[in-house]
């Protein structure tokens, strides 16, 4: 079987990865007319049917997710043959680079990481801000910036980090006496605690099967805040695998419920479309979706205490 173009692969991944045909249009700078063609002429090519409808969404078939793994680690491999390139054609001299991180997200899972980039990437010079949504980063600044919300955002380009899920966290001291959670219903005794006007919490007692569980909510714009209140013990919050896994491996927090729902936003690397190919941006970019895509990066971690 001859090998179909390149480009028809490339058009495979972004849709794979988007699940959307009009998402990797935008990403590609093409029409959704001109994606569908792509994909229509690798499937006729390759005789195998790559996506079926879910909805307004595309999955993968089996064949197709077989393809999208080869794919993506062809794609990787090419990357990182670039970042290589790029790193010797720039020899010594210093990349300036200003990236904008959430603050909770950013300890609990980047800043570690940004030390190994460092690292491997000794011509970079880093500049770090924080802010946790898109429309709290100073673009005139930023260069790359993680951020907790939802696309489009017309004008930049972004990849999904983490699809999180979100889970009540509390203190351990939560799990003892005559109100202790061992079951969703318990949470009526206890105050929840939230960054957002209460969707979240409402998404997952809805999951549960239960009603709005008390009226001592507390509303905080930032979750480090929240985080805090629940390590000290003031009430139960909801988050996800990717910020509270050092708490919950130390033992400040525990997770007192098994379930857990998908969250409202998850997080994404973004950047200007203009500014995607400029070396340094593409090299930190590239190294951060590997990052994600790691088993350290990207793996779950479940510290549930009930059954």
């Amino acid at each position: 079987m001859a090998l179909p173009p390149l480009h028809a692969f490339r058009v495979f991944e972004s849709v794979a990865r988007l699940g959307n045909v009009s998402a990797a249009a935008a990403e590609l700078h093409v029409t959704p007319g001109a994606v569908s063609q792509q994909i229509r002429a690798l499937q006729v090519t390759l005789g195998v049917d790559l996506f079926q409808k879910r909805g307004r969404q595309l999955a993968l078939t089996p064949s197709g997710s077989q393809l999208q793994r080869s794919v993506a680690s062809a794609m990787d491999a090419i990357h990182t043959g670039v970042r290589q390139l790029s790193a010797q054609k720039h020899g010594a001299a210093k990349q300036a680079l200003t990236i904008s991180i959430p603050q909770v997200h950013g300890v609990a899972w980047l800043a570690t990481r940004l030390f190994t980039f460092m690292a491997e990437s000794p011509n970079f010079q880093l500049k770090v801000l924080t802010s946790s949504h898109f429309h709290g980063v100073d673009w005139r600044k930023t260069d790359v910036a993680i951020v907790y919300g939802m696309p489009p955002w017309p004008g930049f380009w972004w990849r999904l980090l983490h699809g999180i899920h979100m889970t009540p966290v509390c203190s351990p001291q939560l799990l003892r006496g005559p109100n202790a959670i061992r079951q969703p219903s318990d949470l009526a005794y206890h105050r929840l605690l939230h960054e957002d006007d209460g969707s979240q919490w409402r998404r997952w007692q809805a999951e549960a099967g239960i009603p709005y569980a008390g009226e001592s909510d507390v509303h905080f714009d930032d979750f480090g805040i929240v985080l805090q209140a629940a390590r000290d013990g003031f009430g139960v919050a909801l988050s996800d695998e990717v910020v509270s896994a050092r708490d919950l491996d130390e033992g400040r927090l525990v997770q007192p419920l098994r379930l857990s729902v998908p969250a409202l936003h998850n997080y994404y690397c973004i950047c200007p479309e203009a500014k995607r190919e400029v070396a340094e941006v593409s090299s930190f970019v590239n190294w951060l979706i590997e990052e994600a895509a790691s088993p350290l990066g990207s793996q779950a971690v479940q510290h549930n205490v009930s059954i």
